[in-house]
């Protein structure tokens, strides 16, 4: 189980270092820009989930000028490290807040894009189930996260020194599909893809995680990475994965795609069967009792 309060401490604390670090994010922030062709309509606003410092946030704001870009975190420093990239002429709103309750209307939002933040929330149902209320019907819903396979060198290497959790684990793609059904989106299409990166030893990996503030968030986990004897024996078992001169981390890349359903689209509850909302103006014939 993630906590959710060390997430928010870690990236808070990541707020001025996390661009230097974020290659990997940048990549795949912009292939998942790519996707965008396949919204329907120009969006009137758009929310960029977990917008760190916003750079993706100006990326949509500069697609879509005239939209309204609201970019939502938890971390209010990173927040306010966003303001870099705002432009003067294409400024998007900054609003801290929890992915599991969303400050905005039902239906208020044309299009939800969201970069490797969804592997920090515990609860991915309650996610979903907060997405399809502020998308509009047929609104275009486009995510990464981290798969299960993230980071396995870390967490083998430190699965040598004890069994405590070093490394957080995260949902892989079936669970994340089953989601998004059970939650009733529409056309769900999900992918993923493997890219590797590489470093001079285990420390420079485990730095730049703190710079981004990826550093473990699982309920249970020992304090810092274990003191220092732990580190050096994680960092010696990490040894036996170099490859020509270099270490590997593996990130697994899970993107997702789907269209919020209509009002009356059934969702599966979680305890079995399925839930249908209807809007109650739209049903013919009805009678609506009103006690006064």
């Amino acid at each position: 189980m993630i906590d959710v309060r060390a997430v928010r401490r870690h990236f808070g604390r990541a707020a001025n270092t996390y661009e230097a670090a974020a290659a990997l994010q940048r990549e795949v922030e912009a292939r998942l820009l790519e996707s965008l062709a396949f919204a329907k309509a120009k969006p009137k606003v758009l929310l960029d989930l977990g917008a760190g410092t916003g750079r993706a946030s100006a990326a949509l704001k500069k697609r879509w000028p005239k939209a309204e870009v609201i970019a939502l975190d938890a971390a209010l420093p990173m927040l306010v490290a966003a303001r870099a990239n705002q432009g003067w002429l294409r400024k998007f709103s900054r609003v801290a807040g929890d992915a599991r309750a969303l400050p905005l209307g039902e239906g208020a939002v044309d299009l939800l894009f969201s970069n490797l933040c969804l592997q920090w929330c515990p609860d991915l149902p309650a996610v979903l189930d907060e997405f399809r209320r502020v998308l509009r019907p047929g609104a275009l819903l486009l995510f990464s996260t981290f798969g299960p396979d993230t980071l396995r060198e870390l967490r083998a290497a430190f699965a040598t020194v004890d069994d405590a959790p070093h490394v957080s684990r995260f949902p892989d793609l079936p669970v994340i599909g089953d989601a998004l059904l059970a939650a009733g989106f529409r056309d769900p299409v999900v992918d993923i893809d493997t890219i590797t990166t590489t470093y001079v030893d285990a420390r420079a990996l485990m730095r730049e995680l703190k710079a981004l503030g990826a550093t473990n968030a699982a309920s249970g986990r020992p304090g810092g990475l274990g003191g220092r004897r732990r580190i050096d024996a994680a960092c010696a078992a990490y040894e036996a994965h170099r490859i020509d001169g270099r270490l590997p981390a593996t990130w697994e890349i899970i993107t997702a795609m789907a269209f919020a359903p209509e009002p009356g689209q059934p969702r599966r509850a979680r305890e079995g069967g399925e839930i249908a909302s209807f809007d109650v103006a739209k049903l013919r014939g009805s009678r609506v009792r009103r006690d006064d």
